[in-house]
């Protein structure tokens, strides 16, 4: 208020045209303030009468503008009142100086009523300190004709945004863009190349100190203002390679061809760097821009050191180690603004590391025994058994996805791709298969088992370097990678190629593993014994999966479970006291009757299901409670939502396996 020069009020508010053009007398300061019409003024909001103080606030600052008022600054450089306003208020204290305005106003008889009002305070975003607007003088630089070219360069494709959404964002900026206030009023940064004459004041723009001055002095001050950080953050793609001396550095470092960075700062450093790059160079800096999202809190809040909610890189890596650290992060890295990474993501990564690990230790020690061949491409494709035909093509699959993932900046498919692939096919199913091969002395998926590692890990290797580099170079590189080989190096081999699928091989092993999965499922469900061998019993109407079934269950099965006889038939009598699973038209019955006792078993469940039910039904409440909902913290809520999810998964497993077990029984 001490610092008002003008009341403003909307041009059409019928309520005030006769006072447009008056004058107010500014309450505690005794002088004469205009009142003036002015667009911006939002008349349904309070009086519809806005104050107007041109030195203390951006717009207030731009309807001074459009006006021509007195810009009245009332800060000191610190923060106290200065001479512009009364005597009495002189030399406080801003916070102190709030409390006496409303306490005059009060002892005046002119504050007509307080309310609350919610709105924008700006703070400082370390330290919490409120930010009060002031007038300076400040170095200006007029961006608007480099940000035009910034434009035209993206349109043509010379820059490329990824996520696309962030080339509009981009554009926003460039389009809307102010002068940009260059001078900053700190200790360390460069020195604005700005010399003032001590005896006319005269300002002369050079990189050297200036020899004389149009007045004829030669005495001069530079001055003490820095660059704006972002100014010399802008001028790195070229000004660290020699510029502006046409070095070699310069001639093959620039322009790049990728620059990765965080999204919140496209506007403060990308684009700055985009604009001086043509504006020094002539050229764009980089070709592509990848913009990724910021680590956050278990809240969806950026980490940040200041807020006390970062993960201490080195302490996590000293629990989980660097590669599942590096793990999680990239899989974690969706095109989104936040990326949360909980602490259950890391330990994800070091189990993920764990199982590739023992997988490798399983071939290598195998591989004593068994040696590769000088060749791999001794296992021919004629003398391919399914499951070298199946890993196969599921690898040719994976090198495909994965380099397209990479190639696009993909980089959380590249690694989700991974991770199934090594988890939930290469060590779930066909290492089932090559043990049961090794047994039985033939090594050949053995061999193709290190072949399909080998190239897996130079996949995984940008992803988890020590692990995957570890194990490449214990691995036999034969099949005609020798090249790979003699560089000594994971990190330099050549980056795998793909074979070409097998659909047919897919479509088999796809079938079988279903029929695996269900057998073994139901084993699990009705606590069959693990040493009991029992009888499946297989009906389907499609002559093409019983073939299939018919040349391979017998051959695989045994090496997930243990079983006594299959049959498989196109229509079977379902068999008495069987457990059944359906998958599409196909149906597996298993006899329990001579397996488990089938009384026990259905108490055992009982007793489980209730539980489970009982369960589902408290944890439900709690989350039913509005009053829990709104006092508990968010991580507790989300626990409790997880939670939930969990036991109702295992209330319809129990359902499930109780009502197959009743089933049989009334059949028994």
């Amino acid at each position: 208020m001490l610092g008002d020069t003008a009341v403003a009020v909307h041009p059409e508010d019928e309520r005030y045209q006769h006072l447009i053009g008056k004058t107010a007398r500014l309450p505690l300061c005794d002088r004469e303030i205009p009142i003036i019409a002015d667009v911006y003024v939002d008349r349904e909001f309070g009086t519809g009468a806005l104050k107007v103080t041109p030195a203390h606030d951006t717009n207030d600052y731009e309807i001074g503008l459009r006006h021509d008022l007195e810009q009245r600054t009332i800060f000191t450089p610190d923060g106290y009142i200065n001479e512009n306003a009364p005597d009495n208020y002189v030399g406080l204290p801003r916070q102190d100086c709030r409390k006496r305005v409303v306490e005059d106003l009060q002892n005046l008889d002119y504050l007509v009523k307080i309310v609350p009002h919610r709105h924008a305070v700006g703070h400082h975003d370390r330290c919490g300190t409120v930010v009060e607007p002031a007038i300076s003088p400040q170095w200006f630089m007029n961006v608007r004709p480099l940000a035009q070219r910034a434009i035209e360069a993206t349109k043509k494709g010379e820059v490329k945004f990824i996520p696309e959404r962030e080339t509009s964002r981009f554009y926003h900026w460039m389009e809307n863009i102010e002068p940009w206030p260059i001078s900053r009023q700190r200790w360390w940064g460069h020195r604005l190349p700005i010399w003032y004459c001590n005896a006319c004041e005269a300002v002369t723009a050079a990189m050297e100190t200036p020899q004389q001055c149009e007045c004829g002095a030669s005495d001069f001050r530079q001055e003490e203002d820095v660059l704006d950080t972002w100014f010399s953050s802008g001028l790195w793609p070229f000004s660290t390679m020699g510029w502006p001396e046409n070095a070699e550095e310069l001639k093959t470092f620039y322009p790049t061809s990728v620059l990765v960075t965080g999204w919140d700062i496209l506007f403060f450093w990308v684009a700055r760097m985009i604009m001086l790059g043509l504006g020094c160079m002539d050229e764009v800096p980089f070709r592509t821009v990848y913009l990724h999202g910021l680590v956050a809190d278990e809240k969806g809040q950026k980490m940040s050191k200041s807020k006390g909610n970062s993960i201490d890189p080195l302490e996590t890596i000293g629990t989980y180690g660097t590669d599942a650290f590096r793990f999680a992060l990239v899989n974690a890295s969706t095109p989104n603004p936040y990326v949360p990474l909980p602490e259950s993501q890391i330990e994800a990564g070091k189990r993920f590391a764990n199982k590739i690990w023992n997988a490798a230790r399983f071939i290598l020690m195998n591989l004593e025994k068994h040696p590769v061949p000088t060749r791999m491409d001794t296992v021919e494709t004629e003398q391919e058994t399914l499951e070298i035909a199946w890993i196969r093509s599921r690898l040719s699959h994976t090198i495909t996805t994965t380099t397209d993932a990479f190639e696009n900046f993909r980089f959380h498919e590249a690694a989700q791709t991974l991770y199934a692939f090594l988890w939930h096919e290469f060590c779930d199913w066909y290492l089932e298969f090559a043990k049961q091969r090794v047994s039985q002395n033939e090594p050949e998926a053995l061999w193709v088992a290190a072949d399909v590692l080998e190239q897996t890990m130079r996949l995984l290797h940008p992803l988890m370097p020590f692990l995957t580099e570890e194990i490449w170079q214990q691995l036999p590189h034969g099949g005609g990678r020798s090249e790979s080989s003699e560089k000594g190096s994971v990190t330099v081999s050549s980056w795998p190629e793909p074979i070409g699928g097998n659909p047919t091989a897919e479509a088999t092993m796809a079938t079988l593993m279903e029929v695996i999965e269900s057998v073994r499922s139901i084993r699990g469900e009705l606590n069959v014994p693990i040493g009991a061998s029992v009888e499946v019993h297989i009906q389907s109407p499609n002559t093409e999966v019983r073939e299939r079934l018919e040349a391979y269950l017998a051959q695989y099965l045994p090496a997930f479970t243990r079983v006594a006889d299959i049959t498989i038939a196109e229509s079977l009598s379902k068999p008495r006291a069987s457990a059944e699973a359906v998958i599409g038209e196909l149906a597996i019955y298993i006899p329990l009757a001579d397996i488990i006792d089938l009384d026990a078993e259905h108490a055992r469940l009982s007793k489980r299901h209730q539980q489970a039910v009982k369960d589902v039904t408290a944890a439900q409440k709690t989350l039913d409670n509005p009053n829990f909902i709104q006092r508990a913290p968010e991580k507790v809520v989300k626990q409790k939502e997880e939670l939930l999810a969990r036991l109702k998964v295992e209330q319809e497993k129990l359902a499930r396996s109780l009502a197959m077990l009743t089933e049989s029984e009334n059949e028994d």
